[in-house]
């Protein structure tokens, strides 16, 4: 193969002399608008690398007897590019596709995002932290393979069975295939080097990490799709600089802007993406802005365009990611609890849905209260006390996250014990009220001393008897954003409760209570007054048979209230398979070849970057080949620096946990960095020795570096395709020696 694209190449080489010096000469035919500063994350073509570099014909003979001693051709349109295209096709294909459906088991959070993917082939509503558009996919997948739906998903290592899982696997592994394809064309349009795009796709196509995380029912891939197809649309949008508004320019354009949509329909990660087109973007218009052949309307037509294709659109695409998510998902299922009563009034099975009840609070009414915080469930007393040395020991007060029958109170004035008498007159804000636990008749309470887990809060129980207590038995309802004397509306209304004896308010802490507390959540009563979603609560069952009762579709929520809701639940908010020998084991491990040149390449570029800075500063004499060179690592390399850093350094400053795989998409920026900056690396050792014997030193390079990431992959393939057998640690493992680093578990 290398040696039938070298003959291939000496060919186009002679042609290439032809064609340079016809390029010289029709340069100064070049329009006065296709001569001003060019986006800074854009290829140079060799045209302009002669303006800027001069008629120097030593220089461009340097240029062209170099270009003949590359493993790849420049050039594109030629026989050898397809060749290389379809080789980087199929081999990416073929690594992603190879026993696709082993193991034969559940793996890692295939226990998630299989269930999720049969939530929505059963329309059964769930919650997640990451939007939609992943999981309905791979539902999608699912069904058209025709999976039923009907797997558990219970835990990693279950049996499929005869489950038709194969197919959503294979969506996953399909888009995975897609990553070096991307990550090729790229970089082919930000070095114009097929060696630069071969040489990224290899480290892409070789690496057994990103094989593992493409082949498996995972968002990893589908978001990575979306992230990539965003980066190489932006940058042929870039390509297209110089026919704007044409239909080659606006549909680059648009499909920036979709594949946007998708990457952040997926994960939030996909906002660093955003973050990507955007400063390119900003950066493009600043450029408009200072070409002085553009009239300031015309200024004004690019940036409408920007702001409709690049910001309206992908929103646009987003919401309705979310409006098919809530048609589809209009069944009852476990999701359900963290969300608010309205919500869930919207769901088949919902003890909610087309349930009728009295649409204002009044004295006498049965109820049921539910905290708005994240699983802040509904306020709950049983018969059990406090445990000796908690407080005082009286009737336990937490919250709930189960439909339960202590879960209801009874409604009273202050000093009326029997409010089901006379006419029911309504609750308003500012009332001061007592509830009373309708199984122990006991009275929500509050006092002075400390509550079970939350120190600085007050305990909160239930007290008294048959609705006889004390003045710490009172509490003062608020309607949040109420004025006195406001009605309070069953589901709609956010309401406080505020003791009147210590002046704190009923708080749902979200600590979970110890074995004795039947690990349900602490109530407290805080002291810090400020409005916060656990110190809000709303009126959910309604039950009073002298009001009239109303239908709740009436007070369902709109799609914009669900939608801002479902956000804010969402933002508040590796061994993949194998445990022992006698199992079937796949690891999350990237080929260590492939990572520990993306690091050393990092710093590479960085160096590389400053010697080609202080070059050009001093005013040295550069050729056509060196000046092209500087400006790839600048522009090309610094955008694919600029996406490493965007998609690495957020995740330090976010309180969560980091895994592994949180990594990737930084690593698909960073292996196309590594094929510039290798490729240039190579390039230069002509400043060193001359032909042809920097020639062969530059083709020996290529043959090591590809020879390394082929044998690095055939000494640790088994961790991404499975193995079975002794661990690497044991006598007679088929991975003996290979644990190179104590951290590595396999």
């Amino acid at each position: 193969m290398f040696s039938f694209l070298m003959a291939k190449e000496e060919c186009i080489s002679q042609r290439n002399k032809t064609e340079h010096s016809s390029i010289l000469r029709n340069r100064k035919n070049i329009p006065t608008s296709l001569k001003t500063s060019q986006a800074p994350f854009t290829s140079v073509s060799k045209d302009k690398i002669s303006q800027t570099a001069g008629h120097s014909s030593e220089d461009d003979n340097q240029s062209s007897n170099g270009s003949s001693a590359q493993l790849f051709t420049r050039r594109h349109g030629e026989s050898p590019v397809k060749v290389l295209l379809l080789l980087v096709v199929g081999l990416s294909f073929s690594t992603r596709l190879y026993k696709i459906t082993e193991p034969p088991h559940v793996c890692w959070d295939e226990t998630h995002f299989g269930k999720m993917g049969s939530y929505y082939i059963n329309r059964t509503f769930f919650f997640d932290v990451h939007p939609p558009l992943g999981k309905m996919l791979i539902g999608l997948a699912g069904y058209m393979t025709g999976y039923d739906g009907t797997f558990p998903f219970i835990k990693p290592g279950d049996k499929y069975e005869q489950q038709n899982y194969w197919g959503m696997r294979g969506f996953c592994a399909v888009l995975g295939s897609f990553l070096p394809i991307f990550a090729y064309l790229i970089v082919l349009e930000l070095s114009q080097s097929h060696t630069a795009a071969f040489i990224t796709a290899i480290l892409l196509i070789f690496d057994t990490g990103c094989i593992t995380i493409s082949q498996y029912i995972l968002l990893d891939p589908i978001l990575m799709f979306f992230i990539m197809a965003a980066v190489l649309s932006m940058v042929k949008f870039n390509q297209q600089r110089y026919r704007p508004f044409t239909a080659s320019w606006w549909f680059w354009l648009v499909l920036t802007g979709v594949n946007l949509a998708g990457a952040f329909g997926v994960k939030f990660v996909g906002l660093f993406v955003i973050l990507l087109v955007g400063l390119n973007t900003i950066w493009d218009l600043w450029r408009l802005l200072g070409d002085l052949s553009l009239s300031l309307v015309d200024v004004a037509k690019h940036f409408l365009a920007r702001v409709v294709g690049l910001i309206l659109l992908p929103l646009f695409l987003y919401v309705t990611v979310f409006a098919v998510h809530f048609v589809v998902l209009n069944k009852s299922g476990p999701g359900d609890g963290f969300f608010s009563s309205a919500f869930q009034s919207r769901l088949m099975g919902n003890n909610l849905y087309n349930a009728s009840m009295p649409e204002y609070l009044a004295y006498g009414s049965t109820i049921t209260v539910k905290n708005l915080r994240i699983a802040g469930g509904y306020l709950h007393s049983h018969w059990h006390l406090y445990p000796e040395g908690v407080g005082s020991r009286q009737q336990q007060v937490t919250a709930y996250s189960h439909k339960d029958y202590n879960n209801l109170w009874l409604v009273h004035r202050q000093d009326d014990n029997n409010s089901q008498s006379g006419s029911p007159d309504l609750v308003r804000h500012g009332d001061i009220i007592r509830l009373e636990h309708k199984e122990t008749t006991r009275n929500l309470h509050s006092h002075l001393h400390e509550a079970p887990l939350t120190k600085k809060h007050f305990q909160v129980t239930g007290y008294g008897i048959n609705g006889t207590g004390d003045t710490n038995d009172l509490w003062q309802l608020e309607v949040c954003g109420g004025r006195k004397g406001d009605l309070v509306k069953v589901l709609r209304s956010k309401v406080r409760f505020l003791h009147r004896a210590t002046g704190c308010v009923l708080y749902s802490s979200g600590k979970t209570l110890p074995k004795w507390g039947w690990e349900q959540v602490e109530v407290t009563c805080s002291p810090y007054l400020k409005e916060t979603p656990s110190s809000q609560w709303n009126i959910e069952d309604h039950i009073n048979p002298k009001l009239p009762n109303i239908s709740l579709s009436v007070l369902k929520p709109h799609f914009l209230e669900i939608l801002l809701e479902s956000h804010i639940v969402m933002i508040r908010g590796l061994r993949f398979s194998g445990v022992n020998e006698t199992e079937y084991r796949v690891y999350l491990l990237g080929n260590p070849v492939v990572w520990w040149l993306n690091l050393a390449s990092l710093g590479l570029y960085l160096i590389m970057v400053a010697v080609a800075s202080v070059t050009i500063q001093r005013g040295f004499s550069l050729g056509p080949k060196r000046i092209e060179q500087s400006q790839v690592l600048m522009r090309g390399g610094g955008l694919l620096l600029l996406g490493w850093l965007l998609h690495y350094a957020p995740f330090y400053t976010m309180g969560r946990v980091l895994y592994y795989h949180h990594y990737f998409p930084a690593m698909l920026f960073s292996s196309m960095l590594t094929g510039i900056t290798v490729d240039i690396l190579l390039n230069s050792a002509d400043l060193i020795l001359q032909p042809p014997y920097s020639d062969w030193m530059q083709r020996v390079g290529q043959m090591v570096l590809l020879l390394s990431v082929l044998y690095s992959f055939y000494l640790f393939h088994p961790l991404s395709y499975g193995m079975t057998g002794p661990l690497a640690h044991e006598p007679g493992s088929a991975m003996a020696g290979l644990k190179w680093m104590d951290s590595w578990e396999f």
